[in-house]
């Protein structure tokens, strides 16, 4: 089963934002990553859609972070970029009226659903300016 590797790799792209406080490219953004422009580009419009980054066109435009980096949690980043459970395994359909694997399905996905529960809101306590933090020397 291939891993989805889209979270960590906009966080990384985000903090280095963040710590450059500049703009970036599509194209910029697509060799950090080593991937395609334009999945860039459909990746970031989902942030801007929730309001984190912007998008200027033209010479010296691309991306920014607008939304303030203490406030921008890792389960933000998550919600906006993907609507998928983080714990893709699914229950088993093969005989439905078997009561094991009624039961089987009925405790796996109630532990997945308390783990992505926790695992939200351990996300949702990590922001940006925390990672980041982790780079950069605290004033003072």
């Amino acid at each position: 089963m291939p891993s989805d590797s889209r979270l960590p790799r906009m966080l990384h792209v985000l903090v280095h934002m963040q710590l450059l406080g500049g703009t970036e490219t599509s194209e910029t953004i697509a060799l950090m990553l080593n991937t395609n422009p334009v999945v860039v580009r459909r990746t970031m419009a989902k942030l801007k859609q929730q309001g984190i980054v912007s998008s200027e066109g033209g010479p010296g435009g691309g991306w920014r972070l607008v939304r303030d980096p203490e406030h921008v949690t890792v389960l933000d980043i998550l919600r906006a970029i993907t609507d998928a459970p983080v714990f893709t395994m699914s229950p088993s359909s093969d005989h439905p009226s078997c009561p094991v694997e009624r039961a089987v399905n009925t405790r796996l996905t109630g532990a997945m659903e308390k783990a992505e529960a926790l695992l939200a809101e351990e996300f949702g306590k990590i922001s940006l300016a925390d990672i980041a933090r982790e780079f950069s020397p605290a004033p003072g």
